[in-house]
């Protein structure tokens, strides 16, 4: 058994096929399911269950899967340490929140592209919950979510604050207004976003039940349909700005518990941290105060 068995043995479970696992690693089916076999024989229990639509992992496989994937995952990151010299190069992916990719993000990119320019810089956008599992799960280097995270395998730091507003029509004009709302809906992220769920307890603690929520994946979207009135939403307040100004919606301040809230930066414990990522974390932290 050797690295190249578990890489392989890792990506027939992750597609549920040796064709399409074939695929992805540049060989032939015949070969993948010759090099199963093989490692089977090895450790002298079946790693797969053999069926019409694929395959998948008997309980020995899954017991040696999170091997195979945590191998795989030094290898990568041993790679990288060797070739990193200092200079940021090479693959950066990072995860971040639609409210922190617009209100936050903008100038850090635009800055970290023009002195950096050998990373090849990828922004995925997600819900907390979504993200916070691609960086667990080694799918990204590291992600901006909302506060608080508290995870074994996760080394958080704030890096932003933010001060959520709840927005509605331009007709609701206090927050009272909203007990006289018939069939009161939430207009919000998937599910997973951190302001979905405060939301609904800010409105639970009103003594609100909201009807089904609708979900979006855009600002422009959740914003459009609070202005025509299908239903009220929680951003941080500057998302809004634009909205306000232009007299179609109304921005409600909440009291300091319900409004304040941290986006942190998290990464593995346990991962590398390349040059690419610390220059851009230099970027994205705070400027520390002034003596």
């Amino acid at each position: 058994m050797d690295a190249a068995d578990l890489r392989l043995m890792e990506a027939v479970a992750r597609h549920g096929s040796m064709n399409r696992a074939a695929a992805e690693l540049n060989t032939v089916q015949s070969n993948v399911t010759a090099r199963i076999k093989q490692l089977e024989d090895q450790i002298g229990v079946p790693l797969f269950e053999r069926h019409s639509r694929g395959v998948t992992p008997t309980a020995a496989g899954l017991r040696l899967l999170p091997y195979a994937t945590r191998i795989g995952q030094l290898l990568k990151e041993a790679r990288a340490a060797a070739r990193d010299d200092g200079t940021p190069q090479g693959r950066l992916h990072l995860g971040t929140l639609e409210t922190t990719a617009a209100l936050r993000l903008p100038a850090i990119l635009a800055a970290y592209a023009q002195a950096h320019p050998r990373v090849d810089l990828v922004i995925t956008t997600g819900t907390s919950c979504s993200l916070i599992a691609d960086v667990i799960e080694h799918r990204l280097d590291g992600a901006f979510v909302a506060g608080p995270v508290q995870h074994a395998d996760l080394l958080a730091e704030a890096v932003f604050r933010e001060e959520l507003v709840l927005i509605t029509a331009r007709s609701i004009r206090t927050l009272d207004d909203l007990a006289s709302v018939r069939d009161l809906r939430t207009i919000v992220f998937q599910l997973g976003c951190s302001y979905r769920q405060r939301l609904e307890a800010i409105l639970a603690q009103r003594g609100l039940q909201a009807a089904q929520p609708l979900e979006f994946g855009s600002l422009d979207a959740i914003l459009g349909c609070v202005a025509a009135g299908v239903g009220v939403t929680l951003l941080p307040k500057a998302v809004a700005a634009a909205a306000r100004r232009d007299g179609l919606v109304t921005i409600h301040e909440l009291p300091a518990e319900q409004a304040q809230v941290e986006t942190l930066f998290i990464r593995r414990r346990d991962s590398y941290v390349t040059s690419a990522l610390a220059a851009f974390l230099a970027m994205a932290r705070p400027a520390p105060l002034a003596a």
